[in-house]
């Protein structure tokens, strides 16, 4: 008698496909709903804009990404501010981890079309262009702007872009970091800008400043009562702010025009209610001279060429490598000494 190989039973195999299957059905479950919220809260947030005068317009909006992503995209992009400044994106994508809804990273693969209110039209492209935010259960989340091989091209009867080109900009905000215990911080944020090999337009001021060569801007500065900015009228976000007495506060940074360094440095800045800029900037300047002769020269109609020179020949004269120089911000204008160099700048 021949024995017969025991049998198996096979119900052993189907209780790891079920448990798969239940977690597939919970988990594309919670990834739906999960899409379904994002669309509801963007599009709340859209109709809140609106309400407060901003103008949101796009085409074909999707969503996308299961399982692992929730992915939004839209075409024909164009969000524009009370004050007449807009952005303008042919596609645009926002995406997070469904399982980190927590932190979103946007692109726009073709391109961005800044329009500057009673300037006209500039034309943004670059190698990379995105922003990231996280921490959206933050009084401030934070946020992240990059842009790579950047290039700036201003539409037929714009006015002029001041750079051309640069390798990157980036611009990081977040909540202010204080000592422990430190009062009235709460409404205060953090934000760093950077500016990395840029190139001037042809005759503007910042070609003149580099003579031909290349700026580098690196500053950071707490924003006070950034509250305030929530509010927007015709003038921008900053008008609210500027009225209720916001201000930049411990403004540290650097620069580097051509074969000109510095250092600056300032505790306060504010602004008028014109927008302009008001304070004293402290550099610490190696051969300024270079760059302030440069000013001279430019064929910028916003640079005061007679001031540009004035202050050229006083640097001359002090002489040296290294010289401590104040910036002054005052009625409207930028002035080096005595010498009014060009407008302050302006905020809106």
């Amino acid at each position: 008698m021949t024995d017969t190989p025991p049998r198996h039973k096979r119900s052993g195999l189907f209780a790891p496909i079920g448990l798969f299957l239940i977690v597939l059905i919970a988990w594309s479950v919670w990834w739906f709903v999960l899409a379904g919220q994002v669309r509801e809260r963007l599009d709340a947030r859209i109709e809140s804009l609106r309400a407060t005068g901003w103008d949101v317009a796009y085409s074909g909006m999707n969503t996308s990404g299961w399982p692992f992503r929730v992915r939004i995209g839209a075409e024909n992009v164009r969000v524009t501010a009370p004050s007449g400044h807009a952005l303008a994106a042919p596609d645009l994508a926002a995406e997070a981890n469904a399982w980190n809804p927590d932190r979103w990273v946007m692109v726009s693969g073709d391109g961005l079309v800044l329009t500057r209110a009673g300037k006209g039209d500039v034309a943004i492209n670059g190698r990379v262009i995105r922003a990231s935010v996280s921490g959206l259960t933050q009084a401030w989340p934070n946020v992240a702007v990059e842009l790579a091989d950047v290039r700036f091209t201003s539409h037929r009867d714009a006015e002029v872009f001041p750079i051309s080109q640069a390798e990157r900009i980036e611009a990081y905000l977040r909540p202010h970091l204080a000592p422990a215990g430190t009062e009235g911080v709460e409404n205060s944020v953090d934000v760093l800008f950077r500016l990395i090999d840029a190139e001037g337009r042809p005759g503007g001021p910042v070609e003149g400043m580099a003579r031909n060569g290349k700026l580098t801007l690196q500053i950071e500065t707490v924003i006070e009562d950034a509250d305030r900015l929530q509010g927007a009228d015709a003038a921008g976000v900053f008008s609210a702010w500027t009225r209720a007495g916001g201000r930049f506060t411990n403004v540290r940074g650097e620069v580097s025009a051509g074969e000109s360094r510095a250092t600056l440095a300032s505790e306060v800045l504010s602004a008028r209610p014109d927008g302009r800029l008001e304070g004293t900037l402290s550099l610490n300047a190696q051969r300024p001279m270079a760059a302030i002769a440069g000013l001279a020269g430019s064929r910028d109609g916003a640079v005061d060429r007679a001031g540009a020179a004035g202050a050229a020949a006083a640097s001359t004269v002090e002489g040296g490598e290294d010289v401590d120089i104040a910036i002054v911000f005052r009625d409207g204008r930028t002035f080096l000494g005595p010498f009014a160099l060009a407008p302050a700048p302006k905020l809106f």
